[in-house]
């Protein structure tokens, strides 16, 4: 890195401070903190919410997952199918719900449609997940940031820290969203250039794809991941990915704080369109970085000796120091602290967001106090977050895999939660508190008996569904010993299908573009497949 390079990181790291500071200067509320003072854009909700997907990992990780991860190829893109199904649902029934109930931490609901102790027992597993999740992304970026610039681990991790508790602490949620979109911009300017350099590098397009083995090709694996050992089955990925996503854009308080921070409930609506069928290109672009950087590799004695398929997650960085110019060294390097901090941002908000809204006393969390002390508690989270960054490396060799899969046993049961609260009349409390701990002790107890054996009994997607429809069955089933909630509570707290048939007028054409995404995005995928000879 030259003194050129760094001016322009630097620049970059400035300038999103100097946004936080003139987005944040008309703050005078919580909710104006926290949701935007409910006036963002659809297309802004719709970026900042993908950008969030986005994390530096992503940048790293996906296009080395097709070049040189053992059992790596295409099939990552079989992790976007179930989206846009998912969306609908999200659409039709959840987050424009909870949008028009004008809240701040969506477990609000759970109170309002249960009772406090489920609220803040699912509040506690976001709390506790998200938190190590972003320490876990903190971490893994500076490793890759120390590399490629050549500095310190410990630095990074305080770089990426700090600028990031500053512009989120000043600027709150409309600095998270509009840097968001300046973030994604810098994203995919950044995945474009490595792809146009790499494929000048190698000499053309087809040559790449003629460099990447037949195999890696593959873009569906037909595997179910019921007992058969496969680590990227289409149907476990299919049928789990549909609830876990159900789940995530519905349930996860840093996915759902942007759907009710939009000025209308049709922006709402719109953004999580958008995202239904923005993702699968920016994935496709992931996967053709991949396949670009890996011809290069082919072809570079000096990258094969420093990138093994031991550590494939170095191969990006590793091509960044030792094949970009200067100048545009600096602009790949911005674009991966772009994608680290897009994550971290949201996941900061949303964090102080849900222990004001759920965990701090009234008089403090409301009223003219409440701005600042909403300001206190982001600081204190991104100061614990970027502590976990600096605890990671004992725990490393699991910690990723353990958040993936805590995630995912309690996926489910949540979404059943919301779900079943939203749809039944008849769900109560008692109901969910059975339901829900059925769910969660059935998903955790396939994790150790897979531990026990050695190998995953059942694929973990799998567990979004088997969670989902578990807690819903005991939760209906056992919400008749116990007294059905009274009208009034339900009247404003649920939905029956006619109010969804009246609520969705004029919105059949989009849900009906979103399955022919789907049934494309499928025959896309099949298509490479057979081009591919699997």
């Amino acid at each position: 890195m030259t003194p050129f390079d760094w001016t322009i990181v630097g620049a970059y790291l400035l300038g999103m401070i100097l946004l936080s500071v003139f987005l944040g200067k008309d703050q005078t509320s919580k909710d104006d903190y926290y949701v935007g003072g409910r006036s963002l854009s659809w297309w802004a909700i719709g970026i900042s919410t993908m950008a969030t997907q986005t994390s530096a990992i992503s940048f790293i990780s996906k296009p080395a997952f097709v070049a040189l991860k053992p059992g790596g190829g295409l099939t990552w893109l079989q992790f976007e199918l179930a989206l846009p199904l998912a969306v609908i649902v999200l659409m039709a029934v959840m987050v424009p719900f909870f949008r028009r109930l004008e809240l701040v931490s969506v477990y609000e609901y759970l109170e309002m449609r249960f009772n406090a102790a489920t609220r803040y027992l699912v509040s506690a597993v976001f709390l506790v997940s998200r938190g190590l999740a972003a320490g876990v992304i903190i971490y893994t970026t500076a490793i890759m940031m120390s590399v490629s610039l050549e500095t310190p681990l410990w630095l990074m991790i305080i770089l990426i820290g700090v600028v990031t508790i500053i512009y989120d602490t000043i600027g709150g949620m409309k600095a998270v969203v509009y840097s968001d979109v300046i973030q994604m911009v810098m994203l995919l300017g950044g995945i474009a250039l490595c792809i146009a350099l790499a494929i000048e590098e190698v000499g053309s397009v087809w040559k790449i794809f003629e460099i990447l083995p037949a195999e890696r090709l593959r873009a569906i694996d037909p595997g179910t991941g019921l007992g058969d050992g496969s680590t990227t089955p289409f149907w476990g990925v299919l049928i789990g990915g549909f609830f876990l996503y159900i789940s995530y854009y519905g349930t996860d308080q840093s996915q759902v704080q942007r759907g009710l921070s939009t000025d209308t409930i049709e922006s709402t609506k719109k953004s999580l369109f958008f995202n239904g069928l923005a993702r699968f290109p920016l994935t496709a672009l992931y996967m053709l970085l991949g396949i670009a950087v890996f011809a290069v590799y082919q072809q570079s004695p000096d990258l094969q000796a420093l990138v093994t398929v031991d550590n494939p997650d170095y191969l990006v960085p590793h091509y960044i120091i030792a094949h970009v110019p200067t100048g545009l060294k600096a602009v790949l390097i911005a674009a991966i602290l772009a994608a680290a901090m897009s994550s971290v941002d949201s996941t900061l908000n949303s964090l102080s967001a849900v222990t004001m809204q759920d965990f701090v006393p009234d008089a403090l969390s409301s009223g003219e106090r409440s701005l600042f002390i909403g300001k206190v508690v982001t600081v204190i989270w991104g100061v614990l977050i970027t502590a976990f960054a600096f605890l990671a490396p004992l725990i490393q060799g699991t910690i990723i895999e353990v958040v993936n899969k805590i995630g995912s046993a309690f996926y489910g049961p949540i979404a059943a939660a919301f779900l079943v609260g939203i749809l039944s009349k008849r769900a109560n409390a008692t109901g969910i508190f059975w339901g829900i701990s059925v769910g969660v002790a059935v998903n955790v107890s396939l994790w150790l008996a897979g531990l026990w054996l050695g190998h995953e009994i059942i694929y973990w997607m799998w567990w979004n569904m088997l969670g989902t429809v578990l807690t819903a069955g005991i939760t209906l089933l056992m919400s008749y010993t116990a007294p059905a909630p009274s009208p009034e509570q339900l009247s404003a707290y649920t939905l029956s299908l006619a109010d969804i048939r009246q609520s969705e007028k004029g919105w059949g054409k989009y849900y009906l573009i979103l399955a022919v995404y789907f049934v494309v995005m499928l025959g896309l995928l099949v298509g490479v497949s057979i081009y591919a000879g699997a």
